[in-house]
């Protein structure tokens, strides 16, 4: 659990570590700030990809040998964008960073081959709650290593990171897939049985627009932090943290309700506070009130509400077919990011020193009641043909 722990913070720490330098590194390059911008929308668009491709693989071929080989490319593109002088070149190895995402997506099914769902669901809320540890305090780093050494000093400390998590799984993470499949043609027989599921879709949208509220602020909120709030790049990494803090509270509070509530009821409480939080930030700000609180005391409430949220999403879209566990942690995955790739890059687009504060809480709102919206489906789902209990592994 240790070993989960870890991989699944550094593929968090890898998306917002170096955010607070985004408006150095866009001096340094002599760039746009929307240039640089891409390297989160395209880092978010290429996990979405390799979450389709390593979710079946380890189905496969294993869940250990695609975590390594994901972690060994990860190191390698991080020693180069510390050491590019190149916009593009470190663009196009900001978005190899993203096979480290296998440390999230794949430690997922590493807990779902291990336990049945509810306690699966316990487990991911302990290891979320964990986790968040390692987004709450990477925007502190970052600006705190920007402003003593320069950016590249994140993208150095990625490297770092990446060594001692490849060595860690290498010594640590065994085989958890005791039934891969003996080929991928029998494997891709039994998709549609998932892809047709009216709950596994329910469970994935859910997951999307939850997390789609956090890529939005991720992208929107270093500028109006900077344009309208006058934040240091440290002061902006603390206050970036703080929406992680409250999804380490409402993962501490998944992990210990989860087992004793339906799956549905955790995910419908999370996005009312989430939507709750919010609607009180963006009334505050359209009267007027545009300061640290009301944008970021806001936010806070999107964290709780997803770390309420995110585990027993997780737990229902791989329990829907658990032969399929990796490539269900995987398509939902990608669906997620792939979604938060498509709001970062609107947020980057619509977003001015003008309509920042409000835009920004506008469309995380927006995304939150989609989610909601999502969790309902699957609520009405079960009244209507009958709750199915999710499989235990098989």
């Amino acid at each position: 659990m240790v070993t989960l722990i870890l991989l699944t913070g550094l593929s968090v720490l890898s998306l917002n570590m170096f955010l607070p330098s985004l408006s150095n590194m866009a001096a340094e390059f002599q760039t746009d700030y929307s240039l640089v911008s891409l390297s989160i929308a395209g880092y978010l668009a290429i996990t979405a990809v390799l979450q389709v491709i390593m979710g079946p693989l380890s189905d496969r071929f294993g869940r250990r040998p695609v975590l390594l080989v994901g972690l060994v490319i990860f190191t390698l593109a991080s020693l180069v964008c510390a050491l590019t002088t190149s916009i593009w070149v470190f663009l196009a190895f900001r978005v190899l960073q993203g096979a480290v995402i296998a440390g999230w997506a794949l430690s997922l099914a590493v807990i779902r081959d291990m336990a049945p769902p509810q306690e699966a669901a316990s487990l991911i809320g302990y290891v979320s709650m964990a986790m968040a540890v390692a987004p709450m305090l990477g925007p502190m780093l970052g600006g705190a290593l920007d402003e003593v050494f320069g950016w590249r000093a994140s993208f150095v400390v990625f490297t770092g990171f990446g060594v001692a998590a490849l060595g860690l799984c290498w010594v640590d993470l065994g085989e958890t897939n005791k039934t891969p499949s003996e080929t991928f043609a029998k494997q891709f027989q039994t998709y549609p049985e998932l892809l047709r599921s009216r709950r596994y879709w329910g469970y994935a949208l859910c997951m999307a627009f939850s997390t789609g509220s956090f890529y939005v602020f991720l992208a929107g909120a270093p500028l109006v932090a900077v344009a309208m709030l006058g934040l240091s790049p440290m002061v902006l990494g603390f206050y970036m943290g703080t929406i992680t803090a409250g999804f380490g509270l409402g993962s501490f509070l998944s992990g210990r309700y989860a087992k004793q509530y339906p799956l549905t009821t955790m995910m419908i409480v999370g996005r009312i506070v989430a939507c709750a939080g919010l609607l009180g930030g963006l009334v505050l700000v359209l009267a007027g009130y545009v300061n640290v609180m009301s944008l970021f005391g806001a936010t806070v409430f999107v964290g709780l509400g997803n770390g309420l949220t995110m585990p027993s999403c997780s737990v229902g879209a791989m329990s829907v077919r658990p032969k399929l566990a990796g490539s269900a942690a995987g398509l939902a995955g990608a669906l997620t990011v792939g979604a938060g790739a498509v709001l970062t890059s609107i947020a980057g687009a619509i977003l001015t020193q003008a309509n920042g504060a409000y835009t920004l809480l506008g469309m995380m709102l927006f995304s939150s009641l989609t989610a909601l919206v999502a969790a309902f489906y699957v609520l009405w789902i079960d009244r209507r043909e009958g709750f199915e209990r999710p499989a235990n592994p098989v």
